[in-house]
């Protein structure tokens, strides 16, 4: 697997019970509650995947939560949906991203985000989706987001989606 590049003294690691995880804060108390209390149960349950990036001192710096599900095929823009069964269809879900508040203004949200949309793209090559859907915590995080090329569906304007095809547009133009 081919992974992002991290700056010197950070590791990407899936959460463990022994990561530091009460002491993380992004400034977004929705966020560290996700983090602090439910993630590791999450994951221990199998319905979403974890990794936290590592600093020196061993302190969560950041973190980002994977899961699957589906969307109703009226949901998506008439443009992603043509040609696509009238029925729920399968996407990624990035549920969750945060940076720690003493971090953030260093990029290693753009790293994480990357290394998510990676992680979606070589699980789509496995498992299929039509989209990575996410919901944005507040403006400053959808602004984020659009910077990426996720667009709103219809209707929400906090849930946005970026399309199977741009996804795979993205990681095969950064791999050349």
């Amino acid at each position: 697997m081919t992974g992002v590049a991290l700056p010197l003294g950070f590791s990407l690691e899936p959460l463990q019970r022994s990561h530091q995880r009460r002491r993380f804060d992004c400034g977004q108390s929705e966020v560290n509650d996700w983090l602090h209390t439910k993630a590791l149960q999450h994951q221990d349950k199998r319905l979403s995947a974890t990794r936290v990036l590592i600093d020196q001192d061993r302190a969560v710096a950041g973190f980002y939560t994977l899961a699957t599900g589906q969307v109703d095929f009226g949901d998506l823009p008439s443009d992603l949906a043509r040609k696509l069964p009238r029925r729920a269809l399968p996407v990624a879900i990035l549920a969750w991203l945060g940076v720690s508040v003493t971090l953030q203004g260093q990029k290693l949200g753009d790293l994480l985000l990357a290394q998510a949309l990676r992680d979606c793209y070589e699980a789509g090559q496995t498992f299929a989706f039509v989209a990575v859907i996410l919901d944005c915590v507040d403006d400053r995080a959808k602004a984020f987001y659009h910077r990426w090329d996720f667009a709103q569906l219809p209707g929400n304007p906090y849930r946005l989606f970026l399309s199977a095809q741009t996804l795979t547009a993205m990681m095969t133009s950064r791999a050349r």
